[in-house]
């Protein structure tokens, strides 16, 4: 894969039709796949939010990016700064759950810039309410744009990285997929699916080890992901708190392509809450479902809305949400406060993941020089 740019603020835009762009130095050990070393990366929900701020931060280290979204509008919005910053950007709209539409997304992208070495699955939408009061209807697209959208999306790119024999796949499974929360049941199903997903997607590649599968579990983030959310809950819907940003993670991402890893959790919260699940697993079923139900939903009422479901939501909201702003969710001085209490559980984990790359480079070894018997069926 193409190294990545350091990030080089300021620097002139590059045209959309340029073909002689200026090569990349080479400070990281990534391989080159054509004389143009720009890393081509295809973000889907890229008109807002997390897909937004990630866009940019590849384009800040002057990559490729291909932005995938309903909303042509915003999708143009979004290129023409990915461009300002210094990548170069195509901008191809795109509904996640028709398989079609993410195939031509795949074939523009190609077509474009000859290969792709990143895709990042992130495209979602949520439905607020109990099991009872959201509408199959809409209990099933939020599964068509959560899971089929990233199958849709994985198919294309897996079949590209065989072919190039590399490539890094990346999946947005929130928080959410760890924990689990009350009046959102259709959201926790297809999140836990992704990350069963991805898990079984990094059993299929063993073989080509430059395949990388990367799954991000991300707290609750200050994007407008909540005001496009459809809602039944009859309460006015907001981010529950702590708050984090979107360029928390938009940098996790860029990071995934150099040191890749099989999940990481984004925001203290989230650390804290997985470990403390992983020792109290009753008393933190418990304490999610308590905290938030109260947190995601406020004591204001509301009418029934299908949000972005079925037609995107045209607010003009790009990355922030402004939720960090409402005193509510404890701004950045909460998350800030998370993030340093996490932070003892992160070294505490350093030798724990330090024996399983051992352990995983030992058993990687000894497959090699005394194969433990014939090889399995070979599938196609």
């Amino acid at each position: 894969m193409p190294d990545l740019l350091p990030e080089t603020p300021g620097k002139a835009p590059l045209p959309a039709s340029s073909t002689a762009l200026a090569k990349v130095p080479q400070s990281l050990a990534l391989p080159r796949a054509t004389p143009d070393d720009r890393p081509v990366v295809v973000v889907t929900g890229a008109s807002s939010g997390i897909g937004r701020a990630t866009a940019q931060a590849f384009a800040k280290r002057g990559a490729h990016v291909v932005l995938a979204a309903r909303r042509a509008e915003m999708l143009e919005e979004a290129a023409r700064e990915c461009e300002a910053l210094g990548g170069t950007a195509l901008a191809v709209p795109t509904d996640v759950t028709s398989e079609e539409e993410v195939e031509e997304l795949g074939r523009r992208a190609i077509a474009r810039f000859g290969r792709i070495d990143v895709w990042f699955n992130n495209a979602g939408v949520a439905a607020f309410g109990r099991l009872e009061s959201i509408p199959m209807d809409a209990w099933r697209r939020v599964i068509e744009i959560n899971l089929f959208g990233y199958v849709h999306g994985a198919r294309v790119a897996m079949r590209q990285f065989r072919a190039q024999g590399r490539g890094t796949l990346v999946q947005n499974a929130s928080i959410v997929g760890e924990l689990a929360k009350p009046d959102g049941t259709p959201y926790a199903a297809s999140k836990f699916a992704i990350r069963g997903f991805s898990e079984a997607l990094r059993q299929e590649v063993l073989d080509q080890p430059d395949i990388r599968i990367c799954t991000i579990m991300p707290s609750v983030i200050d994007t407008p992901f909540f005001q496009h959310a459809a809602n039944f809950s009859g309460r006015n819907v907001r981010a529950a708190p702590p708050v984090y940003t979107a360029e928390e993670v938009a940098d996790t991402v860029v990071s995934l392509v150099d040191r890749p890893q099989a999940e990481v959790v984004i925001g203290g919260f989230g650390k804290i809450a997985v470990a403390q699940k992983r020792m109290a697993p009753g008393f933190t079923t418990w304490f999610t479902g308590r905290s938030l139900h109260r947190g995601f939903l406020s004591s204001g009422s509301s009418d029934d809305t299908t949000g972005a479901l079925f037609e995107p939501v045209r607010d003009g909201r790009g990355v922030s949400g402004g939720w960090r702003k409402n005193f509510e969710t404890g701004g950045a001085p909460l998350a800030g406060m998370t993030a340093l209490a996490a932070m003892p559980l992160e070294l505490a984990m350093i030798p724990f993941r330090m024996a399983d790359l051992g352990l995983t480079a030992a058993a990687r070894f000894m497959e090699a020089v005394v194969p433990l018997g014939p090889p399995g069926p070979s599938s196609k």
